[in-house]
């Protein structure tokens, strides 16, 4: 049987074990995420096979918040590198734009409209920043997450949140983070770092429409109920 803990390369592994001959033999459907994976990046490196490297990155990441990092983010894990990295954002462009294609974009004109783009967040065990970037009839561009980690003002720069709205060219936003603690309410840095980005806002004519914050079961929205 083959033993992923010995330094196997692709090529000693049988025929029927190899994601190409796999998805040629019984079609792109048959295979897992990491053989799928596997297949982009092509090689590994060495003691660490493109398969084991696969399901590694699979394992830390996830595929749908790999595609969510930036190329110097992805390019870090050992084994990639910047082609690789370039690879595999690319084929995520490609798979948000098809989705796209043909739908009608709903636009958002609450905070519960706002909430569902961000479902993914509200059970994290860490703080997620994610920003909702929005053409002007409110319709979304672009979701990106922006950080994670401790939301703390003097650490969230006006620059990572407003560089997609400027590279998207969005003319309105929202960001939304969560609270794991399960209390919405929002803290001193949470208010603080809601009037930094409203006065960057201002001056890059880029409307923060608002700052929401989630958990589980809930979700508070500072610009309708705090004062700025």
């Amino acid at each position: 049987m083959y033993n992923a803990h010995v330094n196997v390369t692709i090529k000693d592994m049988p025929s029927f074990k190899r994601p190409r001959e796999k998805l040629l033999e019984l079609g792109p459907q048959s295979l897992t995420d990491a053989e799928l994976l596997a297949i982009l990046l092509r090689t590994g490196y060495k003691g660490k096979n493109i398969l084991e490297l696969s399901r590694d990155i699979i394992k830390y990441r996830g595929l749908k918040d790999l595609f969510e990092l930036s190329v110097n983010e992805v390019a870090k894990y050992k084994g990639l590198g910047k082609t690789k990295a370039t690879t595999l954002l690319a084929v995520g462009e490609i798979i948000k734009r098809v989705n796209e294609t043909g739908t009608n974009k709903e636009s958002i004109l609450s905070t519960t409209d706002a909430v569902r783009y961000v479902s993914d967040i509200r059970n994290k065990q860490k703080e997620y920043l994610v920003g909702l970037y929005l053409n002007a009839r409110n319709q979304l561009i672009k979701r990106k997450i922006i950080s994670i980690g401790t939301l703390d003002s003097g650490l969230v720069h006006p620059r990572e949140v407003f560089h997609p709205a400027i590279r998207y060219k969005s003319v309105r936003m929202i960001i939304v983070h969560n609270h794991p603690s399960g209390n919405p309410t929002p803290s001193e840095d949470d208010i603080k770092t809601t009037k930094r980005l409203q006065h960057a806002g201002m001056i890059l004519g880029i409307e923060l429409l608002d700052h929401v914050i989630v958990t589980s079961n809930a979700h508070y929205s500072i610009m309708d109920n705090e004062p700025l």
